[in-house]
């Protein structure tokens, strides 16, 4: 309680609080907005009818938006495609790698093709939905588009297309006047927000017959315990101790201390089951929109579930797990800066053969984080489809509101300790370095 004081007495933390509270209101908002030209009645009989298939999954994700068909309907998703498929170009085109080596003017570039790049990618998903929708009908027949034809087409793709700049922008307001984290924030709120709903599902399920009352116990405890392992992992440090060489400037001695480079055993966090995700449903969701026979059976073989699911789905984990760190952690760099600052790894040379022991140690961790990844996000779900459990309760979900909350009390507790105030994490007062 006492960091909770302190953060409402920072002004400054105060109104990104303020303002990143007030954004998620506006998402939450939007969400209930439905799109013209469908018949709500018809639609929410349908989710509810297949709310444990793939698009229960998507709805997950889009906090329950794609069930109200909102102008939100498509979510964040689009974006984060958008921007898997920008940083795996920046790998293998020399015109965006030199873009990314140009600092902030060159980020920005790529941020504004990423944006460009969500555009294009909403308005083929929303093209395929709307086309899609045409052809469904609720479980007593009745239609879910009520006027179908050219119009309600352009009106869904402006319409999901729109609401998904407008979140993308919610999501970069966040990060840069809130408290950061904001697409990761959009996701997370959309998923606590579905809570209660599927809490209450799971009630009707036990009611219904459908779920033995035994297994709420053993649903309460597996949840708890995963938590609980998300939480120990995602604060584990791999701490490489570094030795500062003592150097004699006029009078004055500097360095002579011994400090350790800090490695998460997850350092990608929750990055790589979200970009996993996000690909697992794009292909799915325009699949189950078309009705031919070999696009319905691609469909099914990668709804979850199914053997294959979890097989691509536990290589995409994998892979942007290595892509991630990869990426966001160069180890030649680091050993470049510590020899320019006198420090090194006792028993490690400067230089290469401090890079390439980072390297090594960083290879080992990723290992072992997206094993860690792998198992929370595919273990639970196994056993949520055999149990007939909603996807709220999977790894996935769990992954990615216990992760974001650790980011964003982590962004606060940075805050914080720049001005000198007590943090969540702490019971003692961080003194300031006195002039």
């Amino acid at each position: 309680m006492s960091g909770l004081a302190s953060a409402a007495s920072i002004p400054e933390l105060r109104k990104r609080i303020i303002f990143t509270l007030l954004m998620l209101m506006v998402y939450r908002m939007g969400v209930q907005i439905p799109t013209p030209g469908i018949n709500g009645e018809a639609l929410a009989a349908f989710f509810k009818q297949n709310a444990d298939t793939l698009f229960g999954m998507f709805n997950m994700f889009s906090g329950g938006a794609l069930e109200n068909f909102s102008i939100f309907a498509l979510g964040i998703m689009p974006y984060i495609s958008a921007s898997i498929i920008f940083q795996l170009l920046t790998v293998v085109v020399p015109q965006l790698e030199q873009l990314k080596k140009e600092g902030e003017a060159g980020r920005r570039k790529i941020t504004q093709y990423t944006r460009y790049g969500t555009i294009g990618l909403s308005l083929i998903q929303s093209m395929f939905i709307a086309t899609g929708l045409e052809g469904m009908a609720g479980p007593s027949g009745e239609p879910i588009v009520m006027v179908p034809g050219l119009h309600f087409k352009l009106m869904t793709m402006l319409t999901l297309t729109s609401g998904t700049a407008f979140i993308m922008w919610l999501g970069e307001q966040m990060t840069e006047r809130g408290i950061g984290n904001g697409i990761s924030l959009i996701i997370f709120a959309g998923i606590v927000a579905r809570m209660p709903a599927a809490i209450g599902n799971t009630i009707q399920l036990v009611k219904a017959g459908e779920l033995a009352v035994i297994f709420l116990p053993i649903l309460l405890v597996m949840m708890i315990a995963i938590v609980a392992f998300i939480i120990f992992v995602e604060t584990a440090q791999r701490r490489i101790p570094i030795q500062y060489a003592k150097r004699v400037v006029g009078r004055r001695v500097y360095g002579g201390q011994s400090s350790h480079l800090p490695l998460k055993i997850n350092i990608s966090g929750v990055i790589p089951p979200i970009f996993a995700s996000s690909i697992m449903m794009f292909p799915a969701t325009i699949g189950s929109f078309l009705q031919i026979d070999w696009v319905q059976k691609v469909s099914a073989a990668l709804s979850p579930g199914t053997v294959y699911y979890y097989i691509i789905f536990t290589g995409f984990i994998v892979f942007f797990c290595f892509f991630y760190t990869a990426v966001t952690f160069k180890p030649d760099d680091v050993a470049e800066n510590l020899k320019k600052n006198g420090g090194f790894i006792p028993g490690i040379r400067p230089g290469k053969k401090t890079s390439e022991f980072i390297d090594k140690v960083l290879t080992r961790l990723t290992v072992v984080g997206a094993i860690y990844l792998s198992a929370v996000c595919i273990m639970p779900t196994l056993l949520i489809s055999k149990f007939n459990i909603p996807f709220y309760f999977g790894g996935t979900a769990l992954l990615i509101v216990v992760g974001v909350s650790i980011d964003t009390i982590s962004q606060i507790e940075s805050h914080l300790v720049m001005r000198n105030y007590e943090g969540f994490l702490k019971a003692g007062r961080i003194r300031g370095r006195r002039g």
